[in-house]
């Protein structure tokens, strides 16, 4: 696949299919979130890729964090259009609290995150849902991811869903990075989304889950992960401080804290060029 926004919204016509966009879906079996704080350049791509989705029982909620630019006025165009969107403006309050108060307004029986500058594949909705369906036990369920870059050309296959996953494992790798689906009775029985993590409080919520439910992954690449200058993979070491916060926290919670510690290794690598020759 060359471009994924290109692909996503070739699927996603609103000028051909405007009147089906505008039908109301009562009780949605799904709730899908999306937080946005300054990110009309990539929102309405993020937005359209979930209005793609063959499976069309859900409800899409993007909440506004105080952004300054266009995002809240790009997120209430599409819920003009489609009711089953609804855009939410808020203050300014960092993106775990906003994830909290997203989570109180869902009404579907799954949940899911898409990130305002990332994609979901047609797709996506229809498989995980349909995993949960036919398999009770499990709570949650991810999917494969690509890396994209910030014009939405693919550039390699995700390296952290490479990764098998285990309970345990999740101690260290963060495996179940995206897509997620899961299911919104265990959401609230672990407590929900921790607003004391200012990053990580996906991969805290995670091993949460990992402690109460099964969890389940399907090999299949249905979420598009964007790389840009803004992004939050861009704050490397605070997104280390946070991940140690959670895994801590974790040991803790399985009674583990007494025979484990955390040993986290920053290293740092350099590399000389010759200058004017960007090949060596």
């Amino acid at each position: 696949m060359k471009n994924a926004i290109d692909a996503i919204t070739a699927v996603y016509s609103p000028g051909v299919s405007l009147p089906l966009r505008k039908a109301l879906t009562v009780n949605p079996s799904i709730s899908i979130i999306t937080t946005t704080y300054n990110r009309e350049r990539y929102l309405s791509a993020a937005i359209e890729s979930v209005l793609a989705q063959i499976k069309r029982d859900f409800e899409l909620i993007i909440w506004d964090d105080g952004s300054t630019d266009n995002s809240l006025n790009i997120a209430r165009n599409f819920a003009n259009l489609d009711q089953r969107v609804k855009a939410i403006a808020a203050p300014h309050q960092g993106r775990a609290p906003s994830l909290k108060a997203a989570h109180a307004m869902c009404e579907g029986t799954y949940i899911g995150w898409v990130d305002s500058d990332d994609l979901l594949a047609p797709t996506a909705l229809q498989e995980t849902a349909a995993l949960l369906d036919t398999h009770p036990e499990v709570g949650l369920v991810y999917t494969d991811y690509l890396v994209m870059d910030a014009q939405g050309k693919v550039r390699s296959y995700g390296q952290r869903c490479r990764i098998p996953y285990s309970k345990h494992r999740l101690l260290m790798d963060f495996m179940t990075f995206h897509f997620r689906l899961y299911r919104r009775n265990i959401y609230e029985q672990i407590g929900g989304v921790d607003e004391s993590f200012e990053l990580a409080e996906d991969y805290d919520l995670c091993l949460r889950f990992s402690e109460v439910t099964q969890i389940k992954h399907l090999p299949k690449p249905l979420y598009f992960y964007r790389t840009h200058p803004d992004s939050t993979t861009n704050r490397q070491l605070e997104m280390i401080r946070w991940g140690a916060e959670a895994i801590n926290r974790a040991l803790k919670r399985r009674r583990l804290a007494d025979t484990y510690e955390l040993d986290v290794r920053i290293v740092g690598q350099y590399s000389l060029r010759q200058k004017g020759n960007p090949s060596t």
